[in-house]
C-alpha cells in the first residue's frame, strides 16, 4: 500500500486515490460520491461528520482521517470490507462501532487520541492486523482477546491508564517493530512476555515499576530498551543476555548499582543512566567497545573505572552533578581524541 500525506487537494495514481488534507475542509467533497476510490486521505481538516455515501464506497482500501473533529464513526464502516488501513487518530470519538471488528482485511488500525475509554473483545477478530495504535484513549484495561492478533508487529498502548496487561498478550509472538507502553500505571509485565522473542523495541517509561521485569531479559532480539521515569532499584545480571541491544535508556530511576552482566551488551552504543543513585560502576563496563554515548549525570559517583578511558568509540561522556573526588588523567586523553567530556 502506498500513501501520501501532504498538503493540498488532488488525485493520485490512476484516479483511484484522492488527497484533501490540511485544507480546512468541513465536509468531504460530494463529487467523490460514486467514485471507485482505493484511497482517501483527508487529515488535518475540520470534518465533524462522515457522509453516508462514503459507506457505499466498497472499493476503498485505505482511509485516513486523522486530526479532524469527527464525533461518530458510523456503523456502516463495517461495510467497507476491502479496507486494509483505517486511521482516525485524534478526533472526538466517544466509542468505536462494533461493526469495526468485522473488517477482516484490516492490517493497520489507528484510533488513538480519542476519548473512547474501552476496546471491545471483538478486536480479536482482526486476525490480519499488523499495526494497532490504541494510545491515549483513557483505557483502564485491554481485552484478553488482544492476544489473538497473531500477525501483529506493532502495538501502541501508551498514554492510557492501564494497571495490568493480560497474560494472553504473550501470544503476540509476531511483535517485532515496537511495543509502546509508556505513560500508564503499570507495576509489572505478564510473565508470558518472555515469549516475545522477535521484539526489537520496548518502551515502558513513565510507569510505576520498582522491580525490573525479569522476562525482558529473554527478549533476545531487542535493539532498543527504554524504561526511564520509574522507580527501579536494580537490574538483573541476565540483562547481559540482550546481545543485540544497541540503546538502553534507564534515566530517572533509583538504580544503586549495575550488574557485571552489563558488560555483555557488546553492541551497545547508547547508555543513559542519568539521575539515578549509582555510587560505583562495574569494571565490566570497559567491555562495551561499541559505546558512543554514556550519560552518568546526577548520580553519586566518587570515582570511575579507568577502563572507560579505553572505550574506542566513545564520543560523549557526561559526568555532571556527581561527587567525583578527583579528575583522572585518562579523561584528558579522551578529550584529546575528540570525546566530549562534561564535568
Amino acid at each position: 500500500m502506498t500513501r501520501g500525506s501532504g498538503f493540498g487537494c488532488g488525485w493520485g495514481v490512476g484516479m483511484v486515490e484522492f488527497f484533501c488534507s490540511h485544507i480546512d475542509l468541513s465536509v468531504l467533497p460530494v463529487a467523490l460520491k460514486g467514485r471507485m476510490l482505493h484511497m482517501l486521505a483527508a487529515e488535518g481538516n475540520h470534518l465533524t461528520v462522515l457522509p453516508d455515501w462514503l459507506g457505499e464506497m466498497a472499493s476503498l482500501q485505505q482511509l485516513y482521517l486523522d486530526n479532524n473533529e469527527i464525533g461518530v464513526l458510523p456503523e456502516w464502516i463495517g461495510e467497507l470490507t476491502d479496507l486494509q488501513a483505517l486511521s482516525i487518530h485524534k478526533n472526538k470519538l466517544a466509542k468505536l462501532p462494533y461493526s469495526l471488528w468485522s473488517l477482516s482485511k484490516l492490517q493497520t488500525l489507528s484510533v488513538g487520541s480519542n476519548s473512547v475509554g474501552t476496546v471491545s473483545a471483538g478486536i480479536g477478530r482482526l486476525r490480519e492486523l499488523r499495526a494497532l495504535y490504541i494510545h491515549d484513549m483513557g483505557l483502564q484495561e485491554v481485552p484478553a482477546e488482544l492476544g489473538q492478533l497473531g500477525k501483529l508487529e506493532i502495538l501502541d498502548l501508551g498514554h492510557n491508564q492501564l494497571t495490568a496487561l493480560p497474560e494472553e498478550m504473550g501470544n503476540l509472538t509476531g511483535l517485532k517493530g515496537f511495543l509502546y507502553l509508556s505513560n500508564n500505571r503499570l507495576r509489572a509485565l505478564p510473565n508470558s512476555f518472555s515469549q516475545l522473542k522477535s521484539l526489537q523495541y520496548l518502551n515502558f517509561t513513565d510507569n510505576r515499576f520498582t522491580v525490573f521485569p525479569a522476562m525482558v531479559a529473554e527478549m533476545e532480539n531487542l535493539q532498543e530498551l527504554r524504561f526511564y521515569n520509574n522507580q527501579i532499584e536494580s537490574l538483573p545480571d541476565e540483562i547481559g543476555d540482550l546481545g543485540r541491544l544497541r540503546e538502553l535508556y534507564a534515566q530517572n530511576n533509583h538504580l544503586r548499582a549495575l550488574p557485571e552482566g552489563i558488560g555483555r551488551l557488546s553492541k551497545l552504543t547508547h547508555l543513559d543512566l542519568r539521575n539515578n543513585r549509582l555510587t560505583q560502576l562495574p569494571e565490566s563496563i570497559g567491555a562495551l567497545k561499541e559505546l558512543v554515548f554514556l550519560d552518568l549525570r546526577g548520580n553519586r559517583l566518587r570515582e570511575l573505572p579507568a577502563v572507560i578511558g579505553d572505550l574506542p568509540h566513545l564520543q560523549k561522556l557526561d559526568l555532571r552533578w556527581n561527587r567525583l573526588a578527583a579528575v583522572p588523567e585518562w579523561m584528558g586523553e579522551l578529550r584529546d581524541r575528540g570525546c566530549f567530556v562534561y564535568l
